[in-house]
């Protein structure tokens, strides 16, 4: 298997710099804003195997001669490989090449600038031997530089040949400057530059890293259920029979079917009797009441112990491996904090904050109060509650658990995440940690660089198409060296009122851009049966499923024609066809004339996917979804490779529609029917 995929590689050579920096700051030809990069210099970027990761470098040297610019990639293995970077032109001097890493570990690149001799040399001699200036000099100029190429034993017997001969038609007299002029255009001899140019000034930049994680890191389609209500059972009295691990891997079927990557369950443990809440959230939890499974711990055991109802630990481990053998992983909710009945409460009261009065703190977020929750407190014994959280964790990896979705991990101390994310991911590369953490830029950017794999994300209300578009720009290119968002359509504690008040439209529509906007997306369970009523007030479901069960008919919604799972079958299968879709960065946001119509395209190169073709995807989506809206969209055809007025064929994945497209085009998109285009770019013409 390669370590790498990459359109630039060019054949590996030693680099030692030509001149040292006599005690400065700055190299000879300057390098600076390498990337990828973190924000904070003192954590590393990162990657997830097989995503194309652009490396990216400011350089330039005084006057008007020519530089070029490699990247020397290590794998983890000790493979080193060689990158030529192409200049953007963009009028900042930034030089990019992008390089698909496969191999999972830490990498190693750094910069290389050179002057570029020959390239200085073609530009100027292409000018001058035309206009009859300085030809003598320019011819002699060129051949010192083909014979010194000559000398490089590693250019192969052939190339050296030609070189010997282009510099004897250079310095014969009785060549002709057009004679001279075709060895300076011939693309043979600059292709041998390209791979092997001759370096002088040559520049050195420091080593830098770049941490590359499982492609699961980066890439899945995730699905929320609470194992309590699959398979629950109504009793003729009134009260309800749980639904176990055993009835709930009924479900799994039915999510692998629809192209789910990760079932992800709230937590599963012993929940408090303490203050334990009642239906929607009240204060008086009436018998049979479930309670919220965040207020977690009970006589029956705390955080490494499961909720009786459910079964028992060889039940989940067994559901995990019922999971598997669909193809599914199974994620497990971390909520580090404790019920007022947990046995951490009288074996180690120092983990909690002690009021005035000798009460213990409950779990705050002004105005809002739990009184079903205490939240731990990291200060007082640091030691003590560093090593049981750490315990709790690798006692779920050992029962099949190789992903934790975090909750509220903004509550705890930064400090904590970045050593237990390090000491757990020391042992075991593969475990992934979600961070669930609705909370301000800089402390959400914070917990991605300490450790977090993947991020919740403020898409859940990026609703219109000025928002979309800053949004996907944002996550595409400003934060994808160091935070990957997940970006779920709704969870059990958000409804937002987009889907509240937008109609089954406004379903179709976020799972359409959550499922090509990013690489990672999530759903709630209800979300394909359109579950829109919200508790009044609030931004969350009425009988919300946090504090009750709830009972769903998903194969006779389906067989009803009134569920969107098979939407989301045919998102999945998408995604899984298309590895433009399975990119978080290579997203370009392009232009329409109508302010609801959202427009942008993700493309991969072929030197960079697993089959060696190219993939373009185009998404046009309504994002009002009340209307139905027509328009011109335009696009930056260049992207993908297409010449800006040329026409191009394109296949609407979700209707099978096939239209014949240029740079600008006419689209009508009825939120009633399909709102959204996901176009693939089959071939021009």
């Amino acid at each position: 298997m390669p370590v790498l995929r990459s359109g630039s590689q060019i054949p590996l050579r030693p680099a030692e710099p030509t001149q040292t920096d006599a005690g400065t700051r700055i190299g000879r030809i300057p390098l600076s804003s390498p990337r990828p990069a973190a924000p904070d210099p003192r954590f590393r970027p990162s990657a997830f195997s097989g995503e194309a990761v652009p490396f990216q470098v400011t350089a330039f040297r005084e006057g008007h001669d020519l530089i070029g610019v490699h990247v020397r990639l290590t794998s983890p293995s000790g493979a080193e490989s060689l990158h030529r970077l192409e200049p953007l032109r963009d009028g900042f001097d930034r030089w990019r090449t992008v390089v698909a890493p496969i191999e999972q570990g830490v990498w190693t690149f750094r910069f290389e600038a050179f002057a570029d001799d020959v390239a200085t040399w073609q530009h100027a001699a292409d000018l001058k031997i035309a206009a009859g200036v300085d030809t003598a000099l320019m011819r002699e100029i060129g051949a010192r530089l083909f014979t010194e190429a000559a000398t490089q034993k590693d250019r192969g017997a052939a190339q050296i040949r030609a070189l010997i001969a282009a510099a004897a038609t250079l310095r014969d007299g009785d060549a002709s400057d057009d004679d001279a002029l075709a060895v300076v255009r011939d693309p043979e001899l600059a292709a041998f530059f390209r791979e092997r140019p001759l370096r002088s000034l040559l520049t050195v930049g420091p080593d830098l890293e770049l941490l590359v994680e499982r492609e699961r890191a980066g890439v899945g389609a995730w699905y929320e259920f609470f194992p309590r209500s699959e398979g629950a059972k109504r009793r003729k009295d009134g009260t309800v029979r749980s639904g176990t691990f055993r009835t709930a891997a009924q479900r799994l079927p039915g999510v692998a079917g629809m192209g789910f990557d990760v079932v992800y369950l709230p937590p599963i443990h012993p929940i408090g009797r303490i203050n334990r809440k009642g239906r929607n959230n009240t204060l008086d939890a009436q018998p049979g009441d479930p309670g919220s499974p965040y207020a977690i711990g009970a006589v029956e055991g705390g955080h490494d112990a499961i909720l009786p109802e459910l079964g028992s630990p060889a039940d989940f481990r067994w559901f995990v491996r019922q999971a598997q053998a669909q193809g599914l992983e199974v994620a497990l909710d971390l909520a580090l904090q404790a019920a007022p009945d947990h046995p951490w409460v009288t074996e180690h009261p120092e983990w909690f904050t002690t009021l005035p009065d000798g009460s213990i703190a409950y779990a705050e977020n002004p105005p809002k109060k739990y009184q079903d929750i205490y939240p731990l407190n990291f200060d007082i014994d640091p030691a003590g509650i560093y090593a049981e959280m750490l315990r709790i964790v690798r006692h779920w990896i050992a029962q099949g658990v190789k992903i934790f979705r975090v909750d509220n991990p903004h509550t705890k101390p930064l400090q904590f995440w970045e050593w237990l994310i390090a000491t757990v991911n020391s042992d075991d590369p593969d475990v992934i940690f979600l961070s669930e953490a609705f909370t301000r830029p800089a402390v959400m950017r914070s917990l991605a660089m300490a450790g977090f794999q993947q991020s919740y994300s403020y898409f859940t209300w990026r609703n219109t198409k000025a928002e979309l578009e800053e949004f996907l720009q944002s996550i595409s290119d400003e934060t994808a060296d160091f935070m990957r968002p997940n970006l779920f359509v709704n969870t059990h504690d958000i409804l937002t009122e987009y889907l509240q008040y937008g109609g089954r439209p406004a379903y179709k529509i976020r799972a359409a851009i959550a499922a090509t906007g990013g690489a990672t997306y999530g759903v709630y369970a209800g979300y394909e049966l359109y579950e829109n009523v919200a508790r009044p007030g609030s931004e969350e479901n009425i009988d919300n499923e946090k504090y009750e069960f709830k009972f769903r008919e998903w194969e006779q919604a389906e067989a009803d024609g009134d569920s969107l799972a098979p939407y989301l079958r045919r998102l999945n299968e998408i995604r899984r066809q298309h590895p433009a879709l399975r990119q978080l960065r290579g997203l370009k946001v392009h232009w329409s004339d109508d302010e609801a119509i959202l427009v942008y395209s993700k493309h991969i190169d072929g030197a960079l996917t697993e089959s060696g073709e190219s993939d373009t995807i185009i998404v046009v989506a309504n994002v009002d979804p009340h209307s139905a809206r027509q328009t011109m969209v335009h696009l930056d055809t260049t992207v993908w490779g297409v010449p800006r007025g040329a026409d191009y064929e394109v296949e609407d994945l979700i209707t099978g529609a096939v239209w014949t497209w240029n740079q600008d085009a006419f689209v009508r998109l009825d939120a009633f029917a399909e709102p959204v285009h996901i176009l693939h770019v089959r071939k021009t013409r």
